[in-house]
């Protein structure tokens, strides 16, 4: 069994989110239950756009805030977190110039400065920005270059609706080696449903997120880019929880911190199932 904090705030709750969209009181509500559920531990941040922010007034929730716009939002959707009693424990952003995303994540650090300097964003709330996966590769290593210098973390987009949403497992490997090469957590959005590579309903190669978690220890330690590939395309669950065992993956939070998901109850079923919690009791 796997435990040692390795799951402790690894799912964050995204059911807002597609394909799950889940209205947002509702959605709340089952948030609020989960974090006094028996296994409270695995369950992170809830995950709202910056616009559903005045919906949740005085909520005694932690909020993890999608900016919905560019640079020029970031002080905006912090100081109405600010304004209206809402804890804001992480900005997520997009770059929005998929032709310039160095200029774009430039762009980003300033305006997370001066929301800083303005004492509308405290220092502890991580920012990660994502980076366009449509973008040559040099060109994303640039932006990510960006990101890491001003000690801010990266978001990968590991899925989406769309078949051309979810990066092969080459790319992903590429981006989780630039990562750790910068010494830059990240954490994954879309399409991580599931703890072991699947195909979806729909006909999408879905990743798992006990694949990207393995894959990160193992990039980590050093293995070559062909073995984290190959475990990042592992579909059996047996041989995958084995490597998993032998593994530090607690150790592999620091840089994989978590993951956005609109189906937390999947994920601990699938950690259930695999023996990885233990069925009855927190995973502390």
């Amino acid at each position: 069994m796997v435990t040692d904090g390795t799951w402790t705030s690894f799912v964050d709750d995204a059911a807002i989110f597609p394909p799950g969209d889940a209205p947002i009181h509702e959605a709340a509500a089952a948030h609020q239950a989960r974090r006094h559920a028996a296994y409270a531990d695995l369950v992170g941040t809830f995950v709202v756009r910056d616009t559903d922010i005045p919906l949740l007034r005085g909520t005694p929730l932690a909020l993890s805030v999608v900016v919905t716009g560019g640079a020029g939002q970031v002080a905006g959707a912090a100081g109405l977190g600010r304004k209206l009693h809402v804890a804001v424990e992480g900005l997520e952003i997009a770059l929005r110039d998929p032709a310039d995303p160095v200029g774009a994540a430039r762009r980003v650090v300033a305006a997370v400065d001066a929301a800083r300097a303005e004492g509308v964003l405290d220092d502890h709330v991580p920012i990660y920005i994502e980076i366009p996966g449509s973008c040559p590769e040099t060109t994303w290593l640039r932006a990510a270059d960006e990101v890491a210098a001003a000690e801010h973390r990266l978001k990968l987009r590991t899925g989406g609706l769309e078949a051309h949403a979810f990066p092969t497992a080459t790319t992903l490997a590429g981006w989780i080696d630039a990562a750790l090469d910068r010494e830059t957590p990240y954490k994954c959005t879309a399409g991580l449903h599931r703890a072991v590579r699947h195909t979806g309903a729909e006909g999408f190669e879905h990743h798992g997120f006990l694949n990207l978690l393995v894959a990160t220890r193992l990039a980590f330690d050093g293995s070559p880019p062909t073995d984290v590939v190959e475990l990042l395309e592992q579909r059996e669950p047996a041989a995958l929880v084995a490597t998993a065992r032998g593994l530090d993956l607690a150790g592999a939070r620091r840089w994989f911190t978590s993951f956005g998901s609109c189906a937390v109850d999947e994920a601990l079923e699938d950690l259930l199932e695999l023996g990885l919690l233990d069925a009855g009791r927190a995973d502390d």
